[in-house]
């Protein structure tokens, strides 16, 4: 995961990382904005993102302006500077590999989102996760607090264990930022998630933001999750709906594709792969007998499956030129090892040779010597002569 930093228009160094789907091809860019006082390592922010790249999006997840390994005082931030750190990290993000479509914001950042997307004309979709209805909500963190730093023009305040000073203008600025009219006129697909029992924002919050917002817009319950969605599970499950709910509102990104396959797999993921062939992406594992998941086919399924597929489209093909009432073409592939010495027409006389069946069925109003015509011309499939042909194999060791 590259780690990447930019600079920011207050001339702070502001540091994060950028998640970018295995095989380096994403459906479209996208920005995560993480939580009031989190940084973007906190665990939510790490498994969505990750969730996020592995359905295809190039994700950016930074740190605002004093937190994390961002530079700059905390003391020194509002609400509206974390809209400026969010526009420069969408300009940071369009100059290096594309504009953001999506942006994903946790709790306050969720309400960051929400307001700084009119500036932005790339954003097609947002997601909020716990978010306020209002910037001003995050004052009631502040408790007694809040007096103090009112009537002192500043104070240092716990929050979630960890001291923070907040000056007079921060509360200001909190204030003055009113998202009712900005969510009226907000024109981007908008889906809107929150845990019923959230004890940090309450759901009235998300009923406040989806009433005010017009169509295109959805509500997702997160059922029992935490603010902090500190359970994988809940990040993951969050992570899943918003990339399946925006695919529909995203612009493909023309990036480079793979030339033949590429394969991707995590040693922590055991056999589990993600291929990438061309602009398409699927996954490789093992059956859960051989330790994998199960969550694709084998390397076999995928060479059956390449053969098949091969031995359908010539026939369908011969079929169309010859305008033969054929329906449907079906082909079936199976694998398997079987010993030389049962192989009348093998040249290989010890050990095992492997062996690749295909049953095919021809549906239609065609006569039986039109049938056996197009058998022979499923043997012409380009797959089918690739693997009776010589094949030469070359590898080559790359650098990282």
């Amino acid at each position: 995961m590259p780690a990447i930093a930019f600079e920011s228009r207050n001339g702070h160094t502001l540091k994060g990382n950028i998640e970018l789907p295995p095989g380096g091809v994403w459906r479209a860019t996208a920005i995560f904005a993480h939580c009031f006082t989190c940084g973007s390592e906190v665990r939510a922010a790490r498994t969505i993102t990750s969730a996020l790249a592995g359905a295809g999006f190039a994700v950016l997840r930074f740190d605002f302006t004093g937190l994390g390994e961002s530079e700059g005082e905390f003391a020194d931030t509002n609400f509206s500077s974390n809209l400026d750190d969010l526009e420069d990290a969408a300009g940071w993000l369009g100059s290096h590999y594309a504009a953001p479509q999506l942006l994903v914001g946790h709790s306050l950042g969720g309400s960051a989102a929400l307001a700084v997307a009119e500036r932005l004309d790339s954003v097609r979709a947002i997601a909020t996760i716990g978010a306020p209805a209002s910037p001003d909500h995050i004052l009631k963190q502040f408790g007694e607090d809040l007096e103090r730093i009112e009537e002192n023009g500043s104070a240092q305040v716990n929050l979630a264990g960890r001291p923070f000073r907040i000056r007079k203008d921060f509360i200001d600025d909190a204030r003055d930022h009113d998202l009712s009219e900005r969510l009226h006129k907000l024109r981007r697909a908008l889906l809107v998630m929150h845990a019923p029992h959230d004890t940090i924002v309450d759901i009235d919050n998300a009923e406040a933001i989806y009433t005010a917002a017009l169509h295109p817009k959805s509500f997702i319950g997160l059922d029992d999750a935490d603010h902090l969605l500190s359970r994988r599970a809940d990040a993951e499950y969050a992570a899943q709906v918003v990339s399946a709910w925006a695919a529909r509102f995203l612009e493909p990104e023309t990036t480079p594709a793979p030339e033949g396959a590429r394969v991707i797999g995590r040693t922590e993921d055991n056999f589990l792969c993600r291929v990438q062939a061309g602009p398409h992406e699927l996954v490789a594992d093992e059956p859960k007998a051989n330790g994998g998941t199960d969550r694709g086919p084998d390397p076999y399924g995928l060479l059956a499956s390449s053969l098949g597929a091969c031995t359908v489209m010539t026939i369908n093909m011969y079929a169309r030129h010859k305008k033969l009432p054929v329906d449907r073409v079906t082909c079936e592939v199976s694998h398997r090892k079987i010993h030389a010495k049962d192989c009348e027409e093998c040249e290989t006389t010890s050990g095992k040779v492997d062996e690749l069946v295909r049953h095919i069925w021809i549906e239609g109003d065609v006569t039986e010597e039109q049938r056996q015509r197009m058998l022979q011309i499923a043997g012409k499939c380009p797959v089918h002569q690739t693997l009776k042909s010589e094949i030469r194999m070359h590898d080559e060791l790359m650098e990282e």
